[in-house]
């Protein structure tokens, strides 16, 4: 499991341009279920159980990261960009990217210190001082190799370190994709949906449509969620922490959660004698926002894994979490039609 999210988090893809990610779903899953991509590029996938139930049953997680798009190309060579997603502006400056088709290698820059003025020198600079560099000799030179609308992604590497701890970019989500593919890889008591959506970065944009075509149910919605349990936090401010087991929600800015599922999902943790937690803050959101809306209504039940520096290009989540999360979701799948 842990080579498979590797892979997941190694590829490229922000919102709008998650094609190596479905490309390499696409390999993994062909033979192994019914599937077909939908207009805006999610993948649908239907998996034959043992028995068919009386209720719809879909599993969401989403394929995209955050990322930047190229706006605009100065007349010296230097790229603007603008954020696909939230990204905390701290994270970015002085760091590596790969953009456009070719996968330039390039660095965000912004103005020098020793030109940085008063309260310029005690925040950090916005988005629109910013710049990506690439290494042009002038406009003419970047034109060659970029076009305005070109992706760019954190360079990043997946590395195993302290106790137990992974950190890479793209945790959110391929940690819920790769547990997807670990579930159409297994035997299934029941059929079951899978969509592999696009565009939750910038507004559960591939799941509105994908859960309209499924037509679920229920749903469960795998996700990755801010723990911020660092040192500058307390008490309810570190919202869920690592290390502390799947993180199941209650409420969060977009959905409150169907409350036969959220108990079943702590009743099931357990009886397998593992960690369970949820969010001690109302913040946030996933696709379950637009799902539980679509047609007639979906009960929704949020799984997510804690992770700390969420939307950076070191995202840290806890190998048991993951592992964790993994043996709850397998262990409530028989049981969802009973609540």
């Amino acid at each position: 499991m842990m080579n498979e999210l590797e892979k997941l988090c190694l590829l490229d893809g922000i919102s709008g341009d998650e094609g190596q990610v479905r490309d390499y779903i696409i390999s993994r899953i062909k033979g192994k279920c019914e599937y077909h991509i939908d207009p805006l590029g999610s993948v649908i996938a239907f998996k034959k159980g043992r028995k068919t139930p009386d209720k719809k049953l879909l599993i969401s997680a989403h394929m995209d990261e955050v990322g930047f798009i190229v706006n605009y190309i100065t007349e010296d060579g230097f790229l603007k960009i603008t954020p696909v997603g939230g990204i905390d502006p701290r994270v970015v400056f002085g760091r590596r990217v790969r953009v456009g088709e070719e996968k330039l290698i390039g660095v965000i820059g912004a103005k020098a210190l020793h030109h940085l003025d008063g309260d310029e020198r005690s925040k950090a600079p916005d988005f629109p001082e910013m710049y990506l560099d690439i290494g042009a000799a002038d406009k003419a030179q970047a034109q060659e190799h970029i076009m305005l609308g070109d992706s760019a992604v954190f360079v990043s590497n997946f590395v195993r370190f302290g106790k137990g701890m992974v950190g890479c970019k793209a945790i959110d989500d391929r940690a819920g994709c790769a547990i997807m593919l670990d579930l159409i890889d297994s035997e299934l008591e029941y059929d079951t949906y899978f969509t592999f959506v696009v565009q939750e970065e910038i507004g559960l944009r591939g799941s509105t449509a994908a859960a309209y075509t499924v037509d679920p149910d229920i749903a469960i919605v795998l996700e990755a969620t801010t723990a911020a349990d660092i040192p500058s936090a307390s008490g309810e401010k570190k919202v869920c922490c690592v290390g502390k087991g799947p993180v199941v929600s209650f409420m969060d800015r977009s959905t409150i959660y169907d409350k036969g599922l959220y108990r079943l999902a702590f009743d099931t943790a357990e009886k397998l004698g593992i960690p369970c937690q949820t969010k001690t803050m109302v913040a946030g959101g996933n696709d379950a926002g637009a799902i539980h809306k679509s047609r007639g209504g979906v009960r929704a039940c949020g799984i997510s894994l804690p992770c700390r520096y969420l939307h950076s290009p070191s995202c840290v989540i806890s190998e048991s979490d993951f592992e964790n999360t993994v043996k709850l979701v397998k262990a409530m799948l028989p049981k969802v039609y009973e609540v």
